[in-house]
């Protein structure tokens, strides 16, 4: 078997999306040829994701389209799937989300006919694995993304994440700088950070370590801005102040995702997250008081076994009260590995009215927060190229504003006035 040219596919968040620049960046300087044809790969790697039942039938059939491939399947659904991906192609070659480093070596082993039963099951050992400061090819070379640990403290009745991903191992502070300054150094302008919950960053030493590495970061002396992803409102909530006061920072996109699930306090209780809808909703205000047009993403999941309509109406109140910018929807997942797969779920078309109704008024919320911005003069900053003179920017509230420019406005700051709105977007012309 020889194995030159290979095709890499990603599902999920930003953090998967950061797994594949680095299975990229590691097999590049093994002398392997990434490639964006199917066609041409003697490999498909299959970067697979479980936190959406809907992401993981996408990506079992996937497989099954692909099925006359040769297969590496990464990600989280090699501890969690293994089994069934086996019924679907038994020949699938498996790579857990704790051996990245190791994809070479797993293409070696089966090059050579090597990768037997016991030598599989050790590329699926939990080992913890620090992603920072290797080879990558980044989508985007304006934007760097760091993860800065992996797994949780949680223990969520719905999720197989936990199950792929472990423990929360928080990576070295050191590590996490270097990687960042090198990447500025090599021309990236925007930093993301991304893991489970960055909010838990360094409880596992003992203490939040997260509003001193934000300060760390933002002191660096280079040009740029960050953006922090997710983070569960319960470990917010301790260093609520820090955090606001970090994004007082000129660097700081005034932009925080704040994931609630339900804002219902008993559903909250059976999915077994650890902080009340209060929490979340005192998060919210306090960043709306010292950020006025700071953009607000969250997350919800309908349909929970448990949920009544009543819980429903508490979700639906919660959009048209605080109006989230940015809204990730999922309809409840049955699995059966969870303590909630085990309860009796509740009607699909119960679940699909209810998630129609939530992103209906979500719809609506949003389009009305755009409004604001229509005519507005505002500074931007042009981050990725769409097509051959469209350009997609972001303004200081990590906005998505959409340009008709040039190659030469690409990583540049340059002010557009709104001439149209959408309910994620903005089309702005430029003006200087």
């Amino acid at each position: 078997m020889t194995i030159k040219t290979i095709y890499i596919e990603t599902y999920g968040c930003s953090a998967n999306q950061n797994n594949s620049e680095i299975l990229a960046g590691i097999l590049s300087s093994s002398g392997f040829i990434i490639t964006n044809n199917l066609e041409l790969a003697d490999l498909v790697i299959i970067n697979s994701c479980v936190v959406k039942g809907k992401t993981e039938s996408k990506t079992k059939r996937r497989i099954q389209d692909l099925k006359a491939r040769k297969i590496i399947i990464s990600g989280c659904m090699p501890e969690t799937d293994f089994k069934k991906l086996r019924k679907i192609k038994k020949d699938l070659v498996f790579l857990g989300t704790h051996h990245y480093k190791d994809i070479s070596r797993i293409i070696r082993d089966m090059q050579e006919n090597q990768l037997d039963d016991k030598k599989q099951k050790e590329y699926l050992d939990c080992n913890p694995e620090i992603k920072l400061n290797l080879p990558k090819v980044p989508q985007n070379k304006l934007v760097s993304i760091h993860q800065i640990s992996e797994g949780c403290l949680g223990n969520c009745s719905y999720c197989k994440t936990k199950l792929a991903k472990g423990k929360l191992f928080s990576y070295p502070r050191k590590e996490i700088l270097k990687s960042i300054e090198s990447d500025l150094i090599n021309g990236a302008k925007e930093i993301w950070l991304t893991s489970q919950d960055n909010a838990s960053y360094g409880l596992d030493r003992g203490k939040n370590e997260l509003p001193s590495l934000l300060k760390e970061i933002l002191e660096l002396k280079h040009r740029f801005k960050l953006r922090l992803g997710m983070m569960d409102p319960n470990n917010v909530a301790p260093i609520l102040s820090e955090l606001i006061e970090a994004y007082k920072n000129k660097k700081m996109y005034k932009f925080i995702h704040i994931p609630i699930q339900s804002a219902s306090n008993n559903v909250l209780k059976d999915m077994n997250r650890f902080y009340k809808i209060e929490e979340a909703d005192k998060i919210i205000k306090e960043f709306r008081t010292s950020f006025p047009e700071v953009v607000i993403a969250t997350d919800i999941i309908t349909g929970y076994p448990t949920e009544t309509e009543e819980d429903h109406n508490k979700n639906r109140e919660f959009l048209q009260k605080y109006k989230p910018d940015v809204f990730n929807l999922s309809k409840f997942s049955s699995h059966k590995q969870t303590k909630a797969g085990s309860l009796k779920q509740l009607a699909g078309n119960v679940i699909k009215k209810r998630a129609t109704e939530l992103m209906e008024v979500h719809k609506k919320t949003a389009l009305e927060n755009k409004q604001k911005y229509l005519g507005k003069e505002i500074r931007v900053f042009i981050n990725e190229k769409i097509s051959d003179d469209l350009y997609r920017a972001r303004d200081d509230n990590y906005n998505i504003i959409v340009v008709k420019a040039s190659k030469e406005y690409l990583g540049k700051e340059v002010n557009v006035k709104i001439k149209q709105v959408s309910i994620h977007s903005m089309i702005g012309e430029i003006i200087s």
